[in-house]
């Protein structure tokens, strides 16, 4: 027997104006995003650490704990990882501040070896006096001294993270449970928020697994070469990892800066390469692909998401790139059968589980 033939889909509009519509409709979506930034974003950075959290509470459950004791676990974890991470980066910063105005006579010997290249080229005395100026070490520490103010100012956003942490903990087994209930009627969507959270966490721990490894390598190069604090600026190197593609050059700056007040330029450049070689092939090229290949996002998809969420949302954007690009494409392309095909386009492997059931005439004919 022939298959039978496929009815076209046919709308009430042109396919251009739909889609002049949900560009137009985008467009709006993200103004108001961004309009409302300081609230989206900490908000979607409890929901990716509760996502995180939440196999924690699943096995205290499967070991016969009640359920209060498995939220209870989730939270303690969720909460010593997060003030760990906000505590290192702000020490890392505060420790910078007060080693850079330490070296005032290393880079005032440093300009005047800058100046004497300069004069060579033929550049004037003038000129490079001009030039030189605003080079100010305590310049330098009341610079960082603002970011560590602005840091500490968002104690405020922090609070209201943990707070609603709290209470995603708390509805996360009803929420689980309704899934459960609704998943005969509402396949799609469930298999949709199972893949995200699942997404997530792979993406969670693939960054961490290859944080600590750029930080270990990173610490011992920078050891070797008598960069101060090497310890520091690999836990530094560790944070920004969760930063794609960019996030070294980051944690490139405090090294490479105390490397050329320390040694020269000679020990920046070494510090700048020994980066490049280990951070740009462990983190620009082998991490992508692998978070790509964990998660069903292409390098190239990666990369764009942390431009646009960043541009968003604001640095708290270039961290959360992935978890938000997942969520997107679960809520648009995951949930409607007829919109998968997207994923191929955007990196991610057609999964046969998502695929929609076959017709019931084509199962006939092929019985």
């Amino acid at each position: 027997m022939s298959q039978p033939t496929p009815t076209p889909v046919t709308t009430a509009l042109p396919r251009g104006v739909i889609i002049l519509v949900g560009m137009a409709a985008a467009v709006v979506t993200v103004a108001g995003v961004k309009a409302v930034s300081g609230i989206i974003g900490p908000v979607f950075l409890a929901l990716m650490l509760a996502v995180a959290a939440d196999p924690l509470r699943t096995w205290a459950t499967r070991r016969g704990l009640p359920r209060w004791a498995g939220t209870i676990l989730a939270l303690v974890v969720v909460y010593v990882g997060l003030l760990a991470l906000c505590g290192s980066l702000v020490i890392a910063l505060a420790r910078f501040a007060a080693l850079v105005p330490e070296y005032q006579a290393e880079l005032g010997r440093v300009l005047a070896d800058v100046q004497d290249l300069l004069n060579k080229f033929g550049v004037g005395d003038t000129q490079v006096a001009t030039m030189l100026s605003d080079f100010d070490l305590s310049k330098v520490g009341s610079v960082i001294g603002s970011i560590l103010g602005a840091i500490l100012s968002l104690a405020t956003n922090i609070g209201f993270v943990i707070a609603l942490v709290l209470f995603i903990c708390l509805d996360a087994d009803p929420f689980v449970r309704h899934l459960e209930r609704v998943r005969p009627d509402r396949t799609a969507f469930t298999d949709a928020m199972e893949s995200f959270a699942k997404g997530t966490r792979r993406y969670l721990v693939v960054s961490t697994a290859f944080g600590l490894v750029v930080a270990v390598i990173d610490t011992t190069v920078l050891w070797a070469m008598g960069v101060p604090a090497a310890l520091l600026w690999g836990l530094l190197a560790f944070i920004t990892n969760y930063i794609p593609n960019i996030g070294f050059i980051l944690g490139l700056i405090p090294p490479a800066v105390l490397a050329l007040l320390e040694g020269g330029p000679g020990l920046m450049l070494g510090v700048i390469a020994a980066y490049c070689v280990i951070n740009v092939v462990i983190q620009s090229i082998i991490q992508p692909k692998l978070v790509g290949d964990a998660v069903g996002i292409s390098a190239s998809i990666t990369f764009l998401s942390l431009v646009v969420w960043a541009w968003i949302l604001g640095p708290l954007g270039a961290v959360l790139a992935v978890p938000l690009t997942l969520l997107v494409k679960t809520l648009f392309v995951d949930v409607d059968p007829n919109a998968r095909w997207v994923s191929g386009l955007i990196g991610a492997p057609l999964d046969p589980r998502n695929q929609p059931p076959e017709e019931p005439e084509a199962e006939g004919a092929a019985g």
